[in-house]
């Protein structure tokens, strides 16, 4: 019998908690396209497809958190008009 499959997944937000954006997405891309050679054995495509998810899921967080941070600046009215062409203005 495999123990393998009893043992406990850490949370997705705690295993990519340190890789930023950009780096989730290059390898999420990376994955593509090794997924879409078609070389790769069952068990390392469902590998594969896993952190596929994992690295999605973190993306989309992560694009959801500047979206409230954009949204909360713009609607408390603190983006001011600047003229970054006349070096007067600083």
């Amino acid at each position: 019998m495999s123990k393998q499959a009893e043992q406990p997944q850490a949370p997705d937000s705690a295993e990519l908690a340190d890789v930023d954006f950009e780096s989730a997405l290059g390898e999420l891309e990376a994955l593509v396209e090794q997924m879409e050679t078609g070389e790769l054995s069952l068990e390392d495509s469902l590998r594969a497809f896993e952190r596929g998810v994992k690295l999605t899921r973190h993306c989309q967080g992560a694009l959801k958190n500047a979206e409230l941070k954009v949204k909360v600046l713009t609607e408390a009215n603190t983006l001011e008009n600047l003229d970054l062409d006349d070096p007067d203005d600083a």
